[in-house]
């Protein structure tokens, strides 16, 4: 068996365990995580103004289904700028390794050379990529720009899983007010139901993304009960003006 079989041998025998849909997780921690704030610090708010379950209610879903389209069509604009970038520098790349391909040839060297590979070790990998235009082509856009191709359907991708996301976290502290006719009772079961969903939240998070989990969990929390707590105050506050 030659190298090559070898080679394939061993990695079709290995299986990668990397954590590689982080793009998602992105989204989906950016819309359940301003679905369970925004629309908790909102209820808060219209309950320390008295308002009604049945007002809180209303306001809350009008809220959850504007904040929805609000943060999906952000998160459309954001991976369509990000599609849009890489093809501009695309297209400069293009023209800088037809109208100048020694300086880019240049750029290979000085790139590999960074990861400690003498001239002459360097120099077969890089004649091997002039012969191959697009793969030359991506190579600087990933090594050179630090850009990697974007998934053509990411921007509908990113907006409906962020939408989502915003919709099913923003239920959460909304829940009470459906079952709970006194507005008082349904403030003290939604703190108790969107601290303990934000804790849950935040644990999870900090599993995905590396963190500690306590910490994240905590800090979540925190910041969920920091600003309800503040549109509540506030609302008294302002209630309390002659």
């Amino acid at each position: 068996m030659d190298d090559s079989g070898k080679q394939k041998l061993l990695l079709d025998g290995h299986k990668e365990r990397h954590f590689t849909a982080g793009e998602i997780v992105r989204d989906i921690i950016i819309g359940v995580s301003d679905g369970l704030t925004v629309p908790f610090a909102l209820a808060a708010g219209l309950s320390g103004a008295n308002a009604s379950s049945s007002i809180i209610l209303t306001a809350g879903i009008a809220e959850v289904a504007a904040g929805a389209i609000s943060m999906g069509l952000g998160g459309y604009l954001a991976a369509k700028s990000e599609a849009d970038h890489y093809m501009r520098e695309l297209k400069r790349e293009q023209e800088e390794i037809i109208t100048v391909p020694d300086i880019e040839a240049a750029e290979i060297g000085e790139i590999l050379a960074q990861y400690g590979l003498e001239p002459s070790e360097y120099a077969p990998v890089v004649n091997a990529l002039r012969r191959r235009p697009q793969a030359w082509l991506d190579f600087m856009m990933k090594f050179e720009l630090g850009l990697e191709k974007p998934d053509p359907r990411r921007a509908v991708q990113s907006a409906f899983t962020i939408a989502l996301a915003y919709v099913l976290g923003g239920l959460v502290p909304l829940i009470p007010y459906m079952l709970l006719a006194r507005a008082a009772e349904a403030l003290i079961a939604s703190v108790v139901l969107t601290l303990v969903a934000l804790l849950i939240f935040g644990y999870g998070k900090g599993r995905f993304t590396g963190n500690r989990p306590l910490r994240s969990a905590l800090q979540t929390a925190l910041i969920g009960a920091l600003a309800s707590a503040a549109a509540f105050a506030m609302a008294k506050a302002v209630q309390a003006i002659p």
